[in-house]
């Protein structure tokens, strides 16, 4: 899912300068990441690993629209972007779901219009999503009203229209004729993981439930390559990291998170927004400070508008 940079930061000793692509299964369910590791141990791309444990619980996907009395899936992420099973989402009202074993929940949607928000037990944060009354989201055909422009290739993307299924396994979304992973859904919000072997390319993206299909339309799927030192971080110091971008010479807003600010600090906060330079040598740069010994993660994910899809 998330770009991530996993760096034990005090004993390192081996490299990879670029984000590896995310593994996928459409049967399962589990994604299994391939963060950047610099440490003693060697890349390791997880896909012979047991399902992730439900503690490991980090990141709740749920459409950030769904609509009153009809159905909708959500989906929870550990650390490393594997879908997680076993997890407890709590509702504000107090409504409670437990991902199975693709590590989504398939819910019914609250009877009253709104706002209702969603948390992992045990965890803080909370996910907001818009409750819709049936008439607005009410459509005699499948629609898509606004999508990104430009998406990574290694992570989630959204889309939003009417009529499209909210149980995510009776969605399909095909990119550059590839199909593409529902991780979320209702109605009118799908959170789409692209496929495995595209590459980075302007492709046509469609959407079809229940023998309706949308018209298709055009998104810009970039690679994301990190750059960075890999010996050891010492306390005080600071370090740059740059990523590049493949796929467009446009400019590109990238934000950075540090998941463990007890170990590292993110410099200029948390989370950290800067845009690429654009053009043949595309990238964009951030900074790290060591503060204690000890592994940490800053994940950095494309930030790109939504507007209406074009052809």
């Amino acid at each position: 899912m998330t770009a991530g940079l996993r760096l034990p930061c005090f004993d390192s000793v081996k490299f990879s300068t670029t984000i590896p692509r995310m593994l996928s299964r459409r049967r399962g369910f589990t994604i299994f990441h391939a963060a950047l590791i610099v440490s003693t141990f060697a890349l390791e791309t997880r896909a012979q690993q047991p399902a992730p444990a439900a503690s490991g619980a980090r990141i709740l996907l749920l459409p950030r629209r769904i609509v009153s009395g009809e159905r909708a899936t959500l989906a929870v992420l550990d650390v490393n972007g594997r879908l997680t099973p076993g997890v407890t989402v709590n509702f504000s009202n107090g409504d409670r779901f437990t991902t199975d074993a693709t590590g989504r929940a398939l819910f019914v949607a609250p009877l009253n219009p709104g706002v209702i928000f969603g948390s992992i037990t045990g965890r803080a944060g909370r996910v907001a999503t818009a409750i819709l009354s049936p008439a607005e989201a009410s459509s005699p055909a499948l629609e898509v009203s606004s999508a990104p422009r430009v998406a990574s290739l290694t992570d989630r993307f959204e889309i939003f229209g009417k009529s499209f299924c909210g149980d995510a396994d009776a969605n399909q979304v095909t990119i550059a004729g590839q199909p593409a992973i529902v991780l979320a859904s209702s109605p009118t919000a799908l959170v789409v993981l692209p496929p495995p072997e595209l590459q980075p390319d302007t492709a046509p993206v469609q959407v079809s439930c229940a023998k309706q299909q949308s018209a298709a339309f055009s998104v810009t799927f970039v690679g994301l390559d990190l750059e960075a030192d890999s010996s050891p971080l010492k306390p005080g110091e600071h370090r740059e990291l740059t990523v590049r971008v493949r796929g467009t010479p446009a400019k590109i807003a990238l934000e950075a998170r540090n998941l463990a600010p007890e170990i590292a600090e993110l410099f200029g906060g948390n989370p950290v927004r800067a845009s690429t330079g654009g053009g043949a040598e595309n990238f964009a740069r951030f900074e790290v400070v060591g503060r204690n010994n000890g592994s940490f993660l800053i994940s950095i994910r494309l930030v790109s508008p939504l507007g209406r899809p074009a052809p």
